[in-house]
């Protein structure tokens, strides 16, 4: 699963190498990617989400990944539903709650007027006025696509995002009564401040069996910035030679 302001393809790449020994699946979390708009965006209503998917797809359980905010609805569907969870694997995310917003970015995205763009250049060309990181603005601008009656759209639900910023920084606090208690693997970069040392109790907590392996030199995104070094964590752990 993916995180905020992605969808299931920025998993396309370790997909495509662990389909070699599995079915996987990626998916795109609510109000993104390919799946519905609605206005709710808690944790318990994102696990569900993915219990239904298993459902349609009729297979009972799974080993489940996720990042950053994909991380915490694979948390939330370990502890609520852990039968359906045999293995977990959180990258780059902790149960706990953040103080980062990004009221900015979410600002500089609706400041874009989509009745006069004509490409995506000319959506960069405004979006760099507010963010001046090329790798943040093309991914970014992954979610802005062309309409078939002509302009462009927001493939995420920029309004639901905001609205929702305070669930979706937290982690519900019903969660501190209940433990997962299979295995699991926390993934983190030692660049980022995500999954920090001061989280590690809140991770052994709720998750008493986790193994966490921090990449030295990598950020908040693992498997894009080190994807060789993040098979050699993955790989193991879900028994892949």
């Amino acid at each position: 699963m993916h995180g905020l302001f992605g969808s299931a393809r920025n998993w396309r790449g370790i997909a495509q190498k662990l389909s070699k020994n599995a079915v996987v699946y990626t998916v795109d979390l609510r109000n993104h990617g390919a799946s519905p708009h609605v206005k709710q965006m808690p944790y318990s209503l994102m696990a569900e989400d993915i219990v239904h998917f298993m459902q349609q797809q009729n297979f009972q359980s799974a080993q489940v990944l996720g990042h950053s905010m994909g991380g915490k609805v694979a948390m939330q569907l370990a502890l609520n539903y852990p039968e359906r969870v045999n293995r977990l694997i959180v990258v780059d995310m902790a149960p706990v709650t953040y103080t980062h917003n990004f009221n900015d970015i979410l600002t500089a995205l609706s400041n874009i007027p989509m009745e006069t763009i004509s490409s995506r250049n000319d959506a960069d060309e405004i979006l760099k006025k507010s963010i001046d990181v090329l790798s943040l603005r093309q991914f970014l601008l992954q979610n802005l696509v062309a309409k078939e009656s002509g302009g462009y759209a927001w493939r995420v639900n920029l309004d639901s995002i905001k609205s929702n910023m305070s669930n979706i920084m937290g982690f519900p606090k019903e969660n501190k009564n209940v433990t997962y208690t299979n295995p699991t693997l926390f993934i983190g970069g030692g660049n980022s401040t995500y999954l920090a040392e001061r989280y590690l109790a809140a991770v052994k907590t709720l998750f008493p069996s986790a193994q966490v392996d921090i990449l030295k030199g990598v950020g908040h995104w693992p498997q894009v910035e080190a994807p060789k070094a993040f098979l050699s964590c993955l790989e193991p752990f879900l028994g892949v030679d």
